[in-house]
C-alpha cells in the first residue's frame, strides 16, 4: 500500500512539475549526471561519487562537505592568524541599554512578508534559473534594507560573491573601528531531494526562514547609530549563502578566499532552519532554541548561550547534528571559530525539509522572532567586544 501511495504521490507531482516550462527549471550540462564530486563524510573520510548519489546521501540524513573545488580548504588554516584559535569571548553580557531597545524593533511581520515572497520562487535550487532569481531578489532585498536606513553614507553595502553554478551568495558588510570581523550567515537555496532539477521546493523552513530571521536582525542593527557610523570595534558581516543543499559550496568558496586574504574573522554564527516548533511541543517538550555542541568552537557556543538567556524568553537546549551539518563547517574548517543554532532539539526538527511541503503554514514566526532576538543580541555584543 505504502508503494502504491508512494507511486500516485509521485505520478501527481510529476503532473504539476511538467506544468512548468522545462526551460525556466534548470541549466545543467548534458555531463551533469555522469561527472563526479569529491565528497567529504567526515574528518578525512573521502570519496567521489556522481550527483545523483549527493542526493541519496541528503535522503539518507548523512551530511557532506562537496571539496572538488576546495580539497585544500583545511590546509589554509596556517593562513589564518594564530589569534583566531584562541579568541577570548566575553563571559556575561555587557550592551543590555543599548539592546533593549533595539529589540523592541523586530517585527514578525516582516519576517513573514519576506518569507512570503521567498517561497514564491519555484524552487531556489542553486543550478536553477529560479535559484539564481531568488538571489538577486535577495540582494535586492537587503540593498532596499540598507538604504531605507540610510546606513550607505557611512560605507554599510552589500554585494554578490558569485559561483560557477549561477546563484550567488550575498555578502553584507557594516565597517566598524577595525578589521577583525563578526560574521551572522543563514543559506538560502532550496532543495527538493525527489528531483532537485524539477519538482517544486519552497524552502520555507530550510532555509527561508534563517534567511528572514538574520535580515531581520539586520534591519533593527542599522537602527544603531554607533554602528552604522563605524563605531562599533568591529566590522560584521551579514552571509546568505548559496548551494548549501549542494555540500556547503558557497560557504566553501566564500571562507577559502576569506583565508587566502588572511580574513580576521573572530566569530561564525550559522542559522539553518528557525521556526518549526510543532514536533516538540507535540513531544511535551519546552519550546527551547537549539544550541549544537559538536564540531563548533566552546567558547563562541557558550556565550551564545549567554546571550539566549539574557536576550530571550525561552531556554536553549544542547544539541548535536554531526559533522558538516551547515555552513558554520566552511568557517570552522578553514580555521575560524564558528557556532550554530537550530529551532529545536535536533530530533524535533522539521522532518518536512526537502519536500514540497516545507510551507510557510507550518512554521511558528514567534520562535522565529526569539532568534531574531538572539541574533541581534549576539552580533551587537560582539560588534563592540573586545579581541584584544
Amino acid at each position: 500500500m505504502k508503494l502504491i501511495l508512494f507511486i500516485a504521490a509521485c505520478c501527481s507531482t510529476s503532473a504539476l512539475a511538467l506544468s512548468i516550462p522545462w526551460f525556466n527549471q534548470v541549466r545543467l550540462g548534458n555531463d551533469a549526471v555522469a561527472e563526479r564530486y569529491l565528497v567529504e563524510l567526515g574528518p578525512g573520510e573521502t570519496r567521489w561519487i556522481r550527483e545523483d548519489e549527493k542526493w541519496e546521501l541528503r535522503r539518507k540524513g548523512i551530511n557532506f562537505m562537496d571539496i572538488t573545488d576546495t580539497p585544500h580548504l583545511h590546509n589554509l588554516k596556517a593562513k589564518v592568524s594564530n589569534e583566531n584559535a584562541q579568541v577570548v569571548y566575553p563571559k556575561k553580557t555587557a550592551y543590555n541599554d543599548s539592546l533593549s531597545p533595539l529589540l523592541k524593533e523586530l517585527k514578525k511581520e516582516n519576517m513573514h512578508k519576506n518569507l512570503e515572497k521567498f517561497t514564491s520562487f519555484y524552487t531556489r535550487y542553486y543550478k536553477s534559473s529560479y535559484g539564481a532569481e531568488s538571489s538577486a531578489w535577495l540582494l535586492g532585498k537587503v540593498n532596499e534594507t540598507i538604504q531605507a536606513s540610510g546606513a550607505s553614507k557611512y560605507g554599510v553595502h552589500v554585494k554578490p560573491f558569485e559561483h560557477p553554478w549561477g546563484q550567488s551568495s550575498v555578502i553584507a558588510t557594516i565597517p566598524g573601528k577595525s578589521a577583525k570581523t563578526v560574521v551572522i550567515g543563514a543559506h538560502q537555496d532550496s532543495i527538493n531531494l525527489l528531483l532537485p532539477s524539477l519538482f517544486r521546493a519552497p524552502g520555507a523552513d530550510d532555509d527561508g526562514s534563517g534567511t528572514v530571521t538574520i535580515l531581520e536582525a539586520l534591519r533593527v542593527l542599522l537602527k544603531s547609530e554607533a554602528v552604522i557610523k563605524g563605531n562599533a570595534s568591529n566590522t560584521i558581516e551579514f552571509h546568505w549563502y548559496s548551494a548549501e543543499e549542494g555540500g556547503l559550496l558557497g560557504s566553501q568558496a566564500i571562507f577559502q578566499a576569506y583565508a587566502n586574504q588572511k580574513r580576521d574573522i573572530k566569530a561564525m554564527l550559522q542559522q539553518d532552519m528557525t521556526g518549526y516548533t510543532h514536533e516538540t511541543i507535540a513531544a511535551g517538550e519546552p519550546e527551547s532554541v537549539g544550541v549544537i555542541t559538536d564540531f563548533v568552537d566552546p567558547g563562541l557556543t557558550d556565550f551564545i548561550k549567554e546571550i539566549i538567556t539574557q536576550y530571550c524568553t525561552i531556554p536553549y537546549v544542547l544539541t548535536k547534528c554531526g559533522y558538516a551539518c551547515s555552513d558554520h563547517a566552511s568557517a570552522s574548517k578553514a580555521g575560524y571559530p564558528s557556532a550554530f543554532v537550530i529551532e529545536s532539539d535536533f530530533k524535533y526538527s522539521d522532518h518536512k525539509i526537502h519536500t514540497t511541503e516545507d510551507k510557510i503554514e507550518y512554521l511558528d514566526f514567534d520562535h522565529m522572532l526569539q532568534h531574531a532576538r538572539m541574533t541581534l543580541g549576539l552580533v551587537y555584543e560582539l560588534a563592540f567586544a573586545d579581541f584584544s
